[in-house]
């Protein structure tokens, strides 16, 4: 169907892609010993019940970082797609509708070969276009940044040196981009991901708040500054970015469970509850974890007999958990009949 009048405005929602220290997402039960990581996540197209545009396909495009192509898949609006086998190292997710290239997202897999969920959000938005000035399927995408020749060149070499776990090579590329351009939000979150890898929390804050100064909704660095605050257990000043995090995506497990976490640390456990369960909701099995937490929480107030549903509930999704046979101890003296 041919489409007139009509401009494409994709709003990309990244999912956290985190570095050694804290990047790769919790291995669950189903993880592959063998092979590599399935890289999925769902399409969803918003604004187009007003329109006469009903079904909009686009393909995603998986490269090496190399330029080679990997893999295609054609996916519609609430559609899903998914990439199998997929390697540790660093990729581009790329956005094509009607054959031009709207978007290109970096991917970063490392660790156990997992599932890595990155979902992309869509807004159709109407409006005019002019051949000679715009063309059908120009997007203006969040979260990325229009550097100049030099900046980009430096920008993707210091992510294939992450990827190839050279942090002072890294760290040297990132720090000369923003002291070129000191507005570059992502290469901010970056250097605050190599010093991350260089266990150097102070410098990974003040990298990932210089980052939020610049774009106050930039998801990435909003969830790292939050996590390491609890990891340098600043557990009060770590629950503003979370929240924000939250805000900006709230249907993050992540977000959820780290804001959760931050409460739970805080002693506000009513609080806590809410944002742990969410997580387990979104995320069923890769937030088991948030079951272990919520039964810390329960029997700490003496709530046994939930804190033993919450590890029953967590074995069922970890059964070979280091700690089983404590935990069904636990379950066994406290479980109601």
């Amino acid at each position: 169907m041919r489409i007139q009048y009509l401009s494409l405005l994709l709003i990309l929602l990244l999912l956290s892609i985190w570095c050694d220290c804290f990047g790769q997402r919790r291995p669950t039960p189903f993880a592959r010993a063998a092979g590599g990581f399935t890289l999925f996540g769902d399409v969803e197209i918003s604004g187009t019940e007003n329109s006469e545009i009903k079904i909009v396909t686009f393909d995603l495009l998986l490269y090496a970082r190399s330029g080679t192509l990997l893999d295609r898949q054609k996916v519609g609006s609430k559609g899903r797609y998914r990439f199998l086998n997929v390697p540790e190292g660093g990729y581009d997710l790329v956005v094509e509708f009607e054959n031009s290239e709207v978007a290109r997202l970096p991917i970063r897999l490392v660790g156990n070969p997992t599932d890595f969920r990155q979902d992309v959000a869509m807004e159709w938005k109407a409006g005019p276009v002019h051949k000679k000035t715009v063309n059908p399927g120009v997007v203006s995408v969040e979260d990325t940044y229009d550097r100049k020749a030099i900046n980009q060149s430096r920008f993707e070499k210091a992510q294939v040196a992450i990827d190839n776990k050279e942090n002072e090579k890294a760290l040297a590329l990132l720090q000369e981009v923003v002291a070129d351009d000191p507005q570059d939000f992502q290469a901010w979150a970056e250097l605050g991901t190599v010093y991350l890898a260089k266990k150097d929390l102070a410098q990974a804050e003040a990298s990932y708040l210089r980052s939020t100064s610049v774009r106050p909704k930039f998801f990435l660095a909003l969830l790292n500054l939050g996590r390491v605050r609890l990891m340098q257990a600043e557990y009060a000043t770590a629950i503003t970015p979370l929240e924000q995090a939250v805000f900006v995506r709230p249907k993050s497990a992540d977000a959820n469970y780290f804001l959760g976490e931050g409460y739970l640390q805080i002693k506000k456990g009513s609080l806590a509850v809410g944002y742990l369960n969410e997580a387990i909701k979104i995320d069923p099995v890769g937030m088991a974890q948030a079951h272990l937490r919520l039964a810390t929480l329960y029997n700490a107030a003496g709530m046994k007999d939930k804190a033993a549903s919450e590890y029953e509930q967590f074995l069922t999704k970890v059964p070979d958990y280091k700690d089983k046979k404590k935990l069904q101890e636990y379950i066994s003296a406290n479980k109601k009949p």
